[in-house]
């Protein structure tokens, strides 16, 4: 048993930074420039992911009866954007890879002074003992996301035919990685998650959820691909980003299966989305090539 919780992060870990690894292979410093150069668009992808969302968990947890637990868990992934599988799911709903791409990064990189900045203005609005330091934060994001994508970038650029092939099994790769992390996990903490179910917590995180896809939809621009990718993004959380906030200021163990719950309930809340969006995808592909 002790075994299996020492392997279970570093398998974790490891998965993780192999879809950033991925993205490396498959982008080119163009698309990872893509919102830098465009200040507007960058501007509305901070409204949706790290305004709107923060501010909808914040009111939906005063408006439901839920525990201190559930409390904490919905705050902690409202401040923890970008997680390392979403840039992959975005492709697959026919997100534009320079949009998604860009927005990944981008937001990765603000996320080292957001973040905590966030968390600080929750701790002052709620009256918590909450902190997060930047170089944290900062450290977590060169780990986790600089080191790995310059890794890929450099894979790319000596090797860009072998890059291109080896990109799309690296992610599956990874996600089967991810796969075997998580389940033990889910397992481990399932009492946990059991006992949120009642009192709203479910429904709240829900909401959240929608919330989050529909700011990120409206914000995310004319494309329809760029609004999906947009609005997976915000719907979508970081349970390690929030994993560490709540280690760092030594919360309640339980606050772990609150997050993980948020991250479920996120999943399922977009996959409707998702199919709704390929639909409308496949539908305005012929209409705009009988239009042409």
């Amino acid at each position: 048993m002790e075994a299996l919780a020492t392997l279970v992060p570093i398998v974790l870990t490891t998965s993780l930074a192999a879809l950033i690894v991925a993205v490396g292979m498959d982008a080119d410093v163009g698309d990872l420039l893509c919102l830098i150069r465009r200040p507007a668009r960058l501007a509305k992808a901070v409204l949706a992911v790290n305004i709107v969302v923060p501010i909808a968990a914040g009111l939906l947890v005063l408006a439901f009866p839920l525990t201190q637990v559930a409390r904490v868990g919905i705050l902690l992934m409202a401040v923890s954007p970008v997680p390392p599988l979403v840039p992959g799911k975005e492709l697959k709903i026919g997100g534009a890879k320079s949009y998604s791409y860009g927005l990944y990064v981008t937001l990765a990189l603000l996320s080292v002074i957001i973040v905590p900045l966030t968390v600080e203005i929750l701790a002052r609005i709620y009256g918590a003992d909450v902190r997060l330091p930047v170089a944290l934060i900062a450290r977590n994001v060169a780990l986790s996301v600089i080191l790995p994508l310059v890794v890929g970038l450099a894979v790319r650029r000596l090797a860009p035919a072998f890059a291109g092939r080896a990109a799309p099994l690296v992610r599956k790769i990874a996600m089967v990685l991810l796969l075997i992390a998580v389940i033990p996990l889910l397992i481990k903490v399932w009492p946990g998650l059991a006992a949120l179910i009642g009192n709203g917590t479910i429904l709240a995180m829900a909401l959240t959820a929608g919330i989050a896809i529909a700011a990120g939809h409206l914000l995310g621009g004319p494309e329809l691909a760029d609004r999906a990718a947009l609005a997976m993004s915000a719907a979508t959380r970081h349970p390690g980003i929030a994993m560490m906030i709540a280690n760092v200021n030594h919360a309640d163990k339980h606050v772990t299966a609150a997050v993980l719950a948020m991250m479920l309930v996120g999943l399922l809340v977009g996959a409707p989305y998702q199919v709704w969006i390929k639909r409308r995808s496949r539908a305005a592909g012929p209409a705009a090539a009988a239009h042409g």
